[in-house]
């Protein structure tokens, strides 16, 4: 798998969230606050000063893509990391870019500016929920990315089978995420969907899991 391009393109995200600090910073006044954290009727309820608010998301990106081009080094089963390289590279992708958009949100909150960032993140999450889902069959087996579980670890097709419903699973939640951004949806109705979603696809795809491993002869129980 080539790296180079998901580090060039990490690079050149979290440099732009660092310029567009810098430049909040000039224009915003010293006692500022910025957003960090937002309720479900989509506004602001968790605010912090101009060094935290304008650093936080920079600097976690700057994290998350560091652990992500660490991740193929350290992988125990990094032959299989390897052959999942498109499928890594553009999920890596996603989030990188997810967490850019949510910056400038919050840059544009801090700035004064009118936006529904409920609303954008849940499409963005949308969008990233459906590449993680039409990507999610092509990850091999390997202990850091995908659905680990003790059978799919232990079973090959446990593995292939969880994962390839788990790609229609994610590609479902993202639809339900990209409708609810879209309809604008807030309050409790937003909270009830989005934990729901995800707790269907936890426990679904857990208990898949064993059951495929179960019925697996080649299962491995060492």
């Amino acid at each position: 798998m080539n790296r180079r391009p998901m580090i060039v393109t990490s690079i050149a995200i979290v440099t732009a969230m660092f310029l567009i600090s810098a430049w909040a910073w000039l224009q915003l006044p010293a006692d500022a606050q910025v957003p960090i954290h937002w309720g479900p009727d989509g506004q602001p309820d968790g605010w912090a000063d101009k060094t935290v608010g304008l650093l936080l998301l920079p600097f976690l990106a700057s994290g998350v893509a560091a652990l992500l081009a660490i991740i193929p080094r350290i992988e125990p089963r990094r032959t299989n990391i390897e052959r999942s390289g498109k499928a890594y590279g553009a999920i890596w992708i996603g989030v990188m870019a997810l967490l850019g958009g949510l910056h400038v949100l919050a840059v544009s909150v801090a700035m004064g500016a009118a936006v529904d960032i409920t609303r954008l993140l849940f499409v963005g999450m949308g969008v990233l929920f459906i590449v993680i889902g039409n990507y999610l069959p092509k990850v091999r087996s390997n202990y850091m990315a995908g659905i680990r579980t003790p059978w799919t670890l232990t079973s090959e097709v446990a593995w292939t089978k969880t994962h390839r419903l788990g790609g229609w699973l994610f590609v479902i939640e993202g639809i339900v995420f990209l409708v609810l951004g879209l309809a604008g949806t807030t309050g409790t109705l937003l909270i009830t969907a989005v934990i729901g979603g995800l707790l269907v696809l936890v426990g679904v795809t857990f208990a898949y899991s064993y059951f495929v491993w179960k019925a697996d002869p080649e299962r491995r129980t060492q």
